[in-house]
C-alpha cells in the first residue's frame, strides 16, 4: 500500500464492502439516536426542572449496562455477532416508538421516561460490545484502528446533524417526533446488516470447549489482572470516562442556566461537540497506522481536561462553541485511540469481554457513577463547578497515570 493510501482518512470505507455498509447505516441510524438523546436530555428538564433528575435519567439508561455488559461480553465471545446485533437494534426500534406514542399523547411522565431509557440500557448492554467487537470481522486487523476513527466520525457527523434536525423538528412537529423519527431511522441499520456478506467460518463465537457463565468471566478477569499494560489502559479508559462524559450531560443545565439559551442554542452547543469529534476522527483516521499511539492518548487527554475547565469558566456562547469544538476533537481521540488500542491488545477469543469491560466503563460507571454524581454536585455546587472539579481529577489522574504506567507510552 501506498503512503498515500495509508494516510486517507477513507480507506477503511473504500477497501471493504462489508464496512461501508455497515458505516452508511449505522451514521444514519445515529442522526435519529442524536435527536432523541438531545430531546430525551430536554425533556428531562421540562418534566422535572432539576439538574438531579436529568442526570438520574441519563444514568437510569446507562446501569442496565453496567449491571449486564460483563455477562453479556461472554455472550458475545460465543454466538454470532451479526445476529445479535440485529435482534438488539430490532428493540432499539421498539424503545424508540415506546417513547413517541407516549410523548406524543402527552402521557409521558419523569419515571416512564426513566423507564425506557433503562430500557434502551438493557439493550445497549448486549448491544455494544458486539457491535464493536464486529468491526474487525468486517475490516481486518490492519485497518482495524482506522475504522474505529471513522466509526467515531460517523458518531460525531450525526452529532452535528442530529441536533440542528432535532431543533428544527421540535419546532415544527413537536419534541415527540424526535423519537419517532429515531424509531424509523433503525430501519437504516437493519436494511444495511442484512445486506453485509461475511467469509464462511467469520463471526462464529468461541470454540465448544471454550469457557461459558462464569469461568469465562473468570478467564477475562484473569487476563485483565495479569496484562499489566491492560489494566492500566482499563484504569485510564474508566478515569476518562467518569470524569469527562458528564459534562455532555450537564449540557442542558448550562445552556438553559449560564448560557441562557433554550432548545436551539443547546443543539448548538452539542453541534460544535460534534463538529470538533469529525475532525479528530478523520485526523485520526489518518494517521491511524502510526506509532506512538499511547503517548498521543496521554496529551490528548490532558487538553480535554484544560478545555473543560475552560468551557465551565465560560459565560458567552462565543467563547463556548470554539471551546467546545477543540474539546470535541481531543475527546474523540482519547475514546478512539483507547478503544483501538484495547483491541490491538487483547486475543480475539477475549474480545467480546474486553470490549463489555470498556463499554462498563464508558457507558455504563460514566453515566451511573459519572452522570448521576455530577448532577448531585450541580445541584449543591452548580453545573460550572461538577465540570471543572471533574476536569481537575481528570488531569491529576492523567498526569499520575504517566509515571505508573510509562509502558503505555510505548504502545
Amino acid at each position: 500500500m501506498s503512503a498515500r493510501a495509508a494516510r486517507n482518512p477513507f480507506g477503511a470505507l473504500r477497501r471493504h464492502r462489508n464496512f461501508r455498509i455497515f458505516w452508511i447505516g449505522q451514521t444514519l441510524s445515529l442522526v435519529g439516536t442524536w435527536m432523541q438523546s438531545m430531546a430525551q436530555g430536554w425533556y428531562a428538564l421540562e418534566l422535572s426542572n432539576s439538574a438531579l433528575l436529568v442526570g438520574l435519567t441519563a444514568a437510569a439508561g446507562s446501569l442496565p449496562v453496567l449491571l449486564f455488559s460483563l455477562p453479556a461480553g461472554a455472550l458475545v465471545d460465543r454466538v454470532r455477532k451479526l445476529r445479535l446485533v440485529a435482534f438488539m437494534q430490532a428493540g432499539f426500534l421498539l424503545q424508540a416508538a415506546l417513547l413517541w406514542y407516549f410523548t406524543w399523547t402527552q402521557r409521558m411522565t419523569i419515571g416512564g421516561l426513566i423507564l425506557l431509557a433503562t430500557v434502551g440500557g438493557v439493550l445497549g448492554a448486549f448491544e455494544i460490545p458486539a457491535r464493536q467487537s464486529l468491526v474487525i470481522e468486517l475490516v481486518g486487523r490492519d485497518d482495524l484502528q482506522g475504522a474505529i476513527a471513522l466509526n467515531s466520525s460517523g458518531f460525531n457527523l450525526a452529532r452535528i446533524v442530529g441536533p440542528a434536525i432535532a431543533a428544527l423538528v421540535i419546532a415544527q412537529l413537536g419534541l415527540a417526533w424526535c423519537f419517532g423519527l429515531n424509531a424509523l431511522s433503525f430501519l437504516t441499520v437493519l436494511a444495511g446488516l442484512a445486506m453485509i456478506r461475511l467469509p464462511e467460518g467469520a463471526d462464529r463465537g468461541a470454540a465448544d470447549d471454550a469457557p461459558a457463565g462464569w469461568a469465562a468471566l473468570r478467564e477475562g478477569v484473569h487476563y485483565v489482572r495479569e496484562t499489566r499494560v491492560m489494566r492500566g489502559l482499563l484504569g485510564m479508559i474508566g478515569v476518562y470516562a467518569v470524569l469527562g462524559g458528564p459534562y455532555l450531560t450537564l449540557m442542558p443545565v448550562i445552556a438553559r442556566d449560564q448560557l441562557g439559551l433554550r432548545e436551539q442554542g443547546y443543539g448548538l452547543l452539542l453541534s460544535s461537540v460534534g463538529v470538533g469529534g469529525v475532525l479528530g476522527a478523520l485526523a485520526l483516521a489518518a494517521i491511524s497506522r502510526r506509532p506512538g499511539r499511547g503517548r498521543l492518548l496521554q496529551r490528548a487527554a490532558v487538553l480535554f481536561s484544560v478545555l473543560l475547565m475552560g468551557f465551565a469558566a465560560t459565560r458567552s456562547v462565543h467563547w463556548a462553541v470554539p471551546v467546545l469544538v477543540l474539546a470535541g476533537f481531543m475527546m474523540i481521540i482519547v475514546n478512539a485511540l483507547a478503544n483501538g488500542l484495547l483491541q490491538t491488545i487483547v486475543p480475539d477469543r477475549l474480545r467480546g469481554r474486553m470490549l463489555a469491560a470498556y463499554s462498563f466503563l464508558v457507558v455504563g460507571l460514566s453515566q451511573v457513577l459519572g452522570a448521576f454524581g455530577a448532577g448531585a454536585i450541580a445541584r449543591v455546587f452548580g453545573a460550572d463547578w461538577a465540570v471543572a472539579g471533574m476536569a481537575a481529577l481528570m488531569l491529576a489522574a492523567t498526569l499520575l497515570a504517566r509515571v505508573r504506567y510509562p509502558e503505555l507510552n510505548e504502545l
